[in-house]
């Protein structure tokens, strides 16, 4: 029988439905973060798409108490380890009924609640009132702070309704690859580029970084239409020429967006060589002259097997945050990086891909369901429409793998799947993003056409039945 208990004026809740829960100050989702499986995963805000990882349904626990059930998972919400303080982190865990995954309903203005957990006492909370896509909800002391109210929104099923103004729209994501590679979909405008990362900003539009002189930057108000927004360093970036022999270019920028900035990674290095180094920078706006320089993060000399190179930020189920990198030598390795300074944490470094000194750079790791997956690029670069660029991908339960290829080849041995290889007129493509954007997985990379030009490639992203990607 469904239990129904009001709760502010225009909040119901019925435990036979499923409701998305959007926060007030940012109009964001509750959302799974990555629409992970497994215990421990992150909850966070995203623009709401009203797919599975983003309902909840209220399963009554007795005494006005209730567990929220993720649709996806069959997860609840639970706070890490039965924390009691401040800020303490939300995440999905197996169904325990213990009272760190219980919540009870109090009433706030305009129609929305707030969600007190039976443990703490505490109110689920967006932490630091951040808009930002990806930003965490934790619990805090509750002080019916519009970022601790929530609107209770009754869904259908999984299948999205009404997404806000500028969304792209859903679509069900493809199991069947099809039988030859896509071409790339349609873009316009700045679209020459080498070496591409991109995020999607809160107002909906996206910016991209390459290589170039000084980082080149790009802006976009739909992932189609793209034009030049200058250089992250306009004045230039003097810490890097010992690594570059006094070049302004610049390698292999990775973008990403966390605690309401956004965090450059790139390169500093001359061809062939592996006297390079791995430098960050930080923005609140990612215009370009908003960079603030951090400082090293990591090196290579003549002296080691492995080259600085190629880095990309990566942050874990538990919230750790790593740096993979690498291009030929001894293959690809990765870091601990400390998350309030973006700066390596420790002295160990794992070796997560190698093809035995061959061609192998451009990690990115991201994360679906209970895998990692480890997208690499094979083969030359660089060789205008002779290259032979491909994009290979292995998955691991572990961040720090072993990654295995579909056969189970470790990638440490030089396995690895191939996902998007040169077609006809598209020669070498490579040095591969991965954005998670509302329409799905979108892949990003640059080819090479038949006159040499290095272009911005972007294909979506599908998964077969064995959850191995392709693009489509």
């Amino acid at each position: 029988m469904a239990v129904t208990v009001r709760s502010a004026s225009a909040a119901v809740v019925d435990t036979s439905a499923w409701y998305v829960l959007t926060a007030r100050h940012s109009g964001k989702a509750l959302e799974v973060y990555d629409r992970a499986t497994t215990d421990g995963a992150r909850i966070v805000q995203w623009p709401r798409n009203d797919g599975a990882w983003q309902q909840w349904q209220f399963v009554d626990a007795g005494g006005g108490w209730y567990r929220l059930r993720a649709r996806h998972s069959g997860k609840v919400l639970d706070i890490r380890d039965s924390a009691t303080a401040d800020g303490a982190e939300v995440i999905q865990w197996a169904e325990r009924n213990a009272a760190n995954q219980q919540f009870r309903l109090a009433d706030s203005a305009g129609g929305h609640v707030r969600l007190i957990n039976r443990n703490s006492g505490k109110a689920l909370d967006v932490w630091e009132h951040s808009t930002a896509d990806g930003a965490r909800v934790s619990q805090f002391t509750d002080l019916d702070g519009a970022n601790q109210q929530w609107q209770l929104i009754r869904v259908a099923g999984p299948t999205p309704t009404t997404p806000p103004a500028g969304t792209p729209a859903p679509t069900a994501t493809p199991t069947t690859p099809p039988a030859a590679y896509p071409m790339p979909g349609r873009v316009t405008g700045d679209v020459g580029v080498h070496d591409p990362t991109i995020v999607r900003r809160d107002d909906g539009s996206y910016l991209l970084a390459h290589t170039g002189d000084n980082i080149a930057l790009k802006t976009s108000p739909d992932r189609t239409a793209f034009r030049n927004a200058g250089a992250a360093f306009p004045g230039g970036a003097p810490w890097t020429t010992t690594y570059t022999g006094g070049s302004r270019n610049l390698w292999a920028p990775d973008l990403s967006y966390h605690d309401g900035r956004y965090w450059l990674y790139y390169s500093a290095s001359t061809f062939g060589s592996n006297r390079s180094a791995i430098f960050l920078a930080t923005s609140p706006t990612g215009a370009s002259g908003s960079w603030t320089h951090q400082g090293l993060v990591i090196e290579s000399r003549t002296s080691d097997n492995f080259n600085a190179i190629d880095p990309n930020l990566v942050v874990d189920s538990a919230g750790r945050w790593w740096l993979s990198f690498g291009s030929f030598w001894s293959g690809i390795k990765m870091v601990a990086l400390n998350p309030s300074t973006g700066m390596r944490a420790d002295s160990t470094l794992h070796s997560i891909a190698g093809r035995g000194g061959g061609a192998i750079e451009a990690p990115v790791i991201t994360r679906r369901g209970s895998y990692y997956y480890l997208w690499v690029s094979f083969d030359r670069c660089c060789q205008g429409a002779s290259s032979t660029y491909r994009v290979m991908v292995g998955r691991s339960s572990s961040i720090t793998g072993p990654y295995l290829d579909r056969n189970l080849t470790p990638m440490n041995s030089g396995g690895g799947t191939q996902v998007l290889a040169g077609h006809g007129g598209i020669h070498g493509p490579g040095h591969q993003a991965v954005l998670a954007d509302a329409d799905g997985d979108v892949l990003v990379y640059h080819y090479y056409a038949d006159n040499g030009a290095s272009l911005l490639g972007i294909n979506l992203i599908g998964y077969d039945a064995a959850g191995w990607p392709f693009v489509y």
